[in-house]
């Protein structure tokens, strides 16, 4: 049985892999911004993950990554749900905690570019979906104005870092996910309610809760709670069906 197990995986790897592709978006005169796109048939819509930390993958040419970030071990759940994943990496290390580079003109025009890329070149709704420290990012987006906000469809944000907010006028729809036992103290649960409770009456916001799984290692990395560790399938599934439903 667990010969049988390693080789459904082994195949179910090489046909994901067989179609992800590397992009590299360009950004002015200095480094791209390197993407890898998961696409399916048919897809309904597209998501772009921005992981957290220092937010750097190291995307390979063919797609590899050491980094073990949540959205690296997820990247192809998303296709049994019709949707396109795009792992979104950065040249810099974005930096951690309040002196992250998040906010900063030049990241936000890079997620603007890939936003912008990716609309024209699969015509589907985007959606954008931080981790940790990437909800900063995406975040920041939607709160650039109205411009910005016709771009995308809505916004995911999970394990919610402890300044990220979305402004009140904001009308897209929002859905914020936290592992019921994230012990890491920059991304407590009330942040992530919190960003739910300030939505308007009339929104499309929700806010869910995940338990079990594994912690290992830092609190704060992506094999703890924090990480959804061993809840990757769980976390894609109420992500996606939120998607779908909007």
């Amino acid at each position: 049985m667990r010969l049988i197990h390693f080789l459904v995986a082994l195949v179910l790897f090489i046909t994901s892999s067989a179609y992800s592709q590397v992009i590299d978006v360009p950004y002015k005169d200095d480094a791209p911004t390197r993407t890898l796109l998961t696409p399916v048939k048919n897809a309904k819509a597209v998501v772009l993950l921005f992981p957290g930390g220092g937010g750097v993958l190291n995307l390979k040419d063919d797609g590899s990554t050491k980094n073990f970030h949540t959205f690296v071990r997820s990247k192809d759940l998303w296709a049994q749900y019709g949707i396109d994943s795009v792992l979104v990496d950065t040249p810099y290390d974005l930096g951690g905690g309040m002196r992250n580079s998040r906010s900063i003109r030049d990241h936000q025009q890079r997620i603007l570019n890939v936003v912008n890329y990716y609309k024209e070149k699969l015509n589907l709704p985007v959606w954008i979906f931080g981790h940790s420290m990437g909800t900063v990012s995406v975040t920041e987006f939607v709160n650039g104005g109205k411009e910005k906000e016709k771009l995308i469809a809505g916004v995911i944000v999970a394990g919610t870092y402890r300044s990220a907010t979305i402004d009140s006028d904001v009308k897209v729809p929002v859905l914020a996910v936290h592992h019921v036992d994230d012990g890491c103290a920059s991304t407590p649960i009330a942040t992530s309610e919190r960003i739910i409770d300030s939505r308007p009456k009339q929104s499309n916001s929700q806010f869910i809760q995940i338990d079990g799984g594994i912690s290992e290692g830092d609190v704060c990395g992506s094999k703890a709670y924090h990480g959804f560790n061993q809840r990757e399938s769980e976390l894609i599934r109420v992500v996606a069906q939120f998607i779908l439903k909007n």
